[in-house]
């Protein structure tokens, strides 16, 4: 396989910066990548070929002109199919999404094609995201990029693998409970949800205050750009973000913070392996000078086990779905259906307490970050399930990712670790607004961690099994 597809965003614009890279090489080792890659994972649903290749020219020409439009000129940027790309449908995972294409750019993505990046296919998501695993009706099972007998996470597992086997260096991913940094630790990649509408959803917006755009990425410093890139509000080519670099004093080191480790919130449970990774990795955050303090955090004890997330969540679902009737509701994924109907039956006291108990949640978590910088926990607590289905037990709110939704706080999951053979992340969570300290404890961590591996060995073993078996 081509060592460009493993290469990160500041290696690829160096080389085009020197002239050893160009954009239409990368674009078509990419392409390529996906080609063989794709079929053993299923983490692309569609692509833009001549629609990338065609940027892709441009780009280069921009660069020979030593030019560049951008922060990502001709970087590739896969997106994940929640999210409108102009060229390509939207179809939500869904079989009951039209198969036309988008004439017009969500926000977020206009931000980046507007900074030079190659936006070249969509990722595949659970239907509409309502799971924490990626298959639907419309597109199938997407695997592990380690195992493809397990999950890859969801409900941006799509986006998650693509970025994980070198389909592309980014991604634009949501996450309402946990769907950036789930598939992130499960895949061995970088992911951020940030604080909440720090990036713009346009119409298609989460009307919840649940969902957020965010990069993923296979590194920090790679989703600190793309997080740049994306934030703030107003017209792709003349806004002013109100929302600073978050790339400035990235590398500056964390000596003197106060972090608070969590390492299971009460009434969770945390698989032993796991633990041990993410002690590890807070031990060698502790080595580079930050305070670190283990606690229990008491605002999260009464979250575990409630209902918040899941009336909300259930609400949402049975209002998107509504006016699905005969071969449409047929058509849904049995999931998306028993979702709806719980949704249905939740009263408007039952709602109105979910909300209430989210203010007082989000309450109690601004004054906790009055007295630490950031928070650190497992972003899971146990490792993929099997493919396919998903067990009772998985079925209820993430536990440790989910509330960071209910608070719209800030929070990065960064590979930690392989136990049993297998990623796992840590998660780092700051107060809303600190997306940029969130990012300097994750380039922190990463920097003294060293390289993460890739799921090399894995996935050449399964292509040639998939090549040896057609």
């Amino acid at each position: 396989m081509n060592d460009i597809c493993e290469m990160n965003v500041s290696q690829l614009l160096s080389g085009y910066r020197r002239g050893t890279l160009s954009p239409v090489e990368v674009m078509c080792a990419v392409l390529d990548r996906v080609a063989r890659l794709n079929p053993v994972v299923n983490g692309v649903c569609a692509l833009d070929e001549d629609g990338a290749l065609a940027s892709a020219h441009e780009s280069e020409r921009r660069w020979m002109r030593h030019e560049p439009c951008g922060l990502l000129d001709g970087v590739p940027i896969s997106v994940k199919d929640l999210v409108a790309v102009r060229g390509l449908p939207t179809r939500h995972g869904s079989l009951t999404s039209r198969d036309t294409p988008e004439s017009v750019d969500a926000p977020a993505v206009a931000r980046l094609r507007h900074a030079g990046a190659l936006m070249f296919g969509k990722t595949t998501t659970s239907e509409f995201g309502n799971k924490i695993v990626s298959d639907c009706p419309l597109t199938g099972i997407t695997r592990n990029p380690w195992d493809r007998r397990l999950s890859s996470g969801g409900s941006s597992g799509g986006s998650a693998v693509a970025v994980a086997l070198g389909m592309g260096p980014l991604s634009l991913a949501t996450d309402g409970g946990g769907s950036i940094r789930i598939p992130s630790c499960w895949s061995g990649v970088v992911g951020m949800k940030p604080s909440f509408d720090r990036v713009p959803a346009g119409a298609a917006g989460s009307w919840t205050g649940l969902s957020t755009l965010g990069p993923m990425a296979r590194t920090v410093s790679d989703a600190a750009l793309m997080l740049t890139v994306m934030s703030g509000h107003g017209d792709a080519r003349t806004f002013v973000s109100p929302c600073p670099d978050v790339r400035i004093g990235l590398d500056d080191g964390i000596a003197a913070l106060r972090i608070a480790y969590c390492p299971v919130p009460a009434g969770a449970r945390v698989e032993p392996g796991i633990a041990v990774s993410v002690r590890q990795a807070v031990g060698l955050i502790e080595a580079l000078g930050a305070q670190v303090e283990e606690i229990d955090v008491k605002p999260l004890s009464g979250y575990v086990g409630s209902r918040m997330h899941s009336i909300q969540w259930s609400v949402f679902f049975a209002q998107r779905v509504r006016e699905f009737k005969g071969q449409a509701w047929s058509q849904l994924d049995q999931d998306v259906r028993e979702l709806a109907e719980a949704g249905d039956h939740v009263s408007a006291a039952t709602f109105a307490d979910a909300l209430r108990a989210r203010h007082a949640l989000t309450g109690a978590m601004n004054a906790f970050f009055e007295d630490y910088d950031v928070l650190v926990t497992p972003t899971f607590h146990c490792g993929p399930p099997a493919v396919p289905g998903l067990p009772e037990e998985l079925r209820t709110a993430p536990p440790l990712t989910s509330w960071c939704n209910q608070t719209g706080l800030p929070a990065v999951s960064v590979p930690c670790g392989l136990p049993g053979g297998l990623p796992t992340g840590l998660q780092i969570i700051g107060p809303r607004g600190g997306d940029a300290l969130v990012l300097l404890v994750a380039r922190a961590y990463e920097s003294a961690r060293g390289p993460f591996p890739v799921p090399r060995k894995a996935w050449e073993e399964q292509v040639v099994e998939t090549e040896t078996r057609s």
